[in-house]
C-alpha cells in the first residue's frame, strides 16, 4: 500500500486530506510541524509528501532543501501565498 506523509499544521486542512487520501487506499502519516516531517521523511519509506509552505517551525522551502538532501520522493505543495516569485521557487 502506498504511503503518504501530509506535512500540514491546521487540523481542518489536515483532516480533509487524511480522509480522502485513506478513502482512497492510501497509508497515511501526518506531522504538524517541519522538523517533525523531516524526521518521518528519513525514517520511513513515503512515496509522496503533500507539505504545506506555511509552517510555524519552519518555511517550506527550507524544508524542501532539507529533504532533497537525502530523498527524491515526489512532493506535491499546498499554499495560499500569492506572490509569484514563492510560487515559482
Amino acid at each position: 500500500m502506498a504511503e503518504i506523509l501530509i506535512i500540514e499544521d491546521d487540523k481542518a486542512i489536515q483532516n480533509l486530506l487524511k480522509l480522502a487520501c485513506k478513502k482512497e487506499g492510501y497509508e497515511v502519516k501526518y506531522a504538524d510541524y517541519a522538523q517533525e516531517g523531516i524526521i518521518q521523511a528519513q525514517l520511513g519509506s513515503v512515496d509522496l509528501i503533500i507539505l504545506d509552505l506555511g509552517l510555524p517551525d519552519m518555511d517550506g522551502m527550507t524544508f524542501l532543501k532539507e529533504v532533497r538532501k537525502n530523498s527524491l520522493t515526489p512532493i506535491i505543495v499546498l499554499s495560499a501565498r500569492t506572490n509569484e516569485r514563492d510560487k515559482v521557487l
